[in-house]
């Protein structure tokens, strides 16, 4: 007579009670996976060379409680650092040395400029230069450096043009020198803002004089000071496409704000062209700004952190990584859902967001959990009624062990 089968079914149910709960009391958990419980017979070993056909069982056994990583549901939240994992892989945290690994993206920046979670462990990916250019090499700490974007002056200044070929000359010869052009002494003009060294704006102000037979000048003038003396030529041929070498050179442009002075600007006009059109500007940039500093940052689905700066411009600042494992259900877990490697689960497979097995990131919102309550209290009723049939078990064993005793 034996209890070992029914005592081995009430410790299995209560296992499988106990990860049930546990799944259920983390359900609005962010990140957190679900766990099942994995059972296995038990047979004596059968020293006496007993046979197959006569071999009884002595009970169950739990063999293993494993995770299922298998994605939750992605919910929007309203803090820009918040990010969720599309597909697989995890965040690479980093806590004076110590490795683990997330899916919850609940992302804060510390008094160190560090993007951290609630454990106050350190996002790693790849950092990025002075330039924004984002350099791969080992994970590191993600740094949000908050210092001002330092002023760039204006090197280069790209626009297209479409003048029109039915203008005529002038009413009146354009004046050399002048601070204050008369409108009757140019056919068309357009200005672009550029920058001193200094960051301080600056308007340069273009007039463009027909001259016939697909000839133009074009004069320049800064903030209204005095326009160019000698007139620069512009060519465009019977199908109005400039002919002209770009790009051009406006040299010895002089400002009065403390900065270097007199700059250089290059002017390339490509793709101007003259029709018999209304005169416009169909594209204009110019690579100069203002200093600027940090009011915000956005995450791309790429992992790329981008800083938003007050004088318009963005600049990489980093870039997230994720990482994969052969087999993630080896991973051992830590606690608020972080992982470590184990032998068991393999070496990570670092690499970036949407990148090979890597799913991609969607900021602004979290990965929720991915228990079904559902699901799981249907389990927790099934497990509940495995651990009273194991109970009955070991009574009705009783009663017979009792009618034996009872035999006289």
């Amino acid at each position: 007579m034996a209890f070992q089968q029914g005592l081995s079914g009430l410790n299995a149910a209560s296992k499988s009670l106990d990860v049930i709960s546990n799944n259920v009391a983390n359900a609005s958990n962010v990140g957190f996976k679900l766990s099942g419980t994995i059972f296995g017979d038990v047979y004596a070993s059968a020293l006496n060379g007993a046979s197959a056909g006569l071999q009884v069982g002595i009970g169950t056994s739990v063999n293993k409680v494993a995770q299922t990583f298998n994605q939750g549901n992605i919910t929007p939240t309203n803090n820009p650092l918040d990010v969720a994992i599309n597909g697989g892989g995890f965040f690479r945290m980093n806590l004076d040395g110590a490795i683990a690994y997330t899916r919850n993206g609940q992302f804060q920046i510390d008094k160190n400029g560090y993007v951290i979670n609630s454990q106050g462990y350190r996002l790693t990916g790849y950092p990025a230069d002075s330039t924004g250019t984002i350099l791969p090499a080992n994970p590191q700490d993600i740094y949000v450096d908050t210092a001002d974007l330092m002023p760039v002056q204006t090197s280069s200044i790209e626009m297209g043009l479409s003048l029109d070929s039915r203008k005529t000359a002038p009413a009146n010869p354009w004046v050399v020198g002048a601070t204050t052009p008369d409108a009757s002494t140019y056919n068309s003009s357009t200005s672009v803002t550029v920058y001193d060294s200094l960051g301080n704006s600056h308007l340069m102000t273009l007039y463009f004089v027909t001259q016939g037979s697909g000839s133009w000048n074009m004069y320049t003038q800064l903030d209204g000071g005095a326009t160019s003396a000698t007139p620069t030529a512009l060519t465009f041929d019977t199908a109005g496409q400039l002919t002209t070498t770009m790009p051009l050179t406006i040299a010895g442009l002089a400002v009065t704000t403390g900065a270097a002075t007199p700059f250089d600007v290059s002017l390339d006009l490509t793709g101007s062209t003259q029709y018999g059109s209304a005169f416009g500007v169909n594209r204009q940039t110019q690579d100069g700004y203002a200093s600027g500093r940090l009011s915000g940052v956005t995450i791309d689905s790429d992992g790329i952190i981008q800083g938003r700066y007050s004088n318009g411009q963005t600049r990489n600042l980093g870039q997230i990584v994720l990482a994969n494992f052969p087999n993630a259900q080896g991973l051992i877990s830590l606690g608020s859902n972080l992982w470590a490697e184990s032998p068991s689960s393999g070496q990570p497979l670092v690499g970036t967001p949407n990148s090979g097995n890597l799913g991609e990131l969607t900021a602004g919102a979290v990965e929720e959990s991915n228990v079904d309550l559902t699901a799981e209290l249907v389990n927790m009723i099934t497990a509940q009624r495995n651990y009273q049939a194991n109970a009955q078990s070991i009574k009705t064993q009783d009663q017979i062990m009792q009618t034996l005793v009872n035999l006289r």
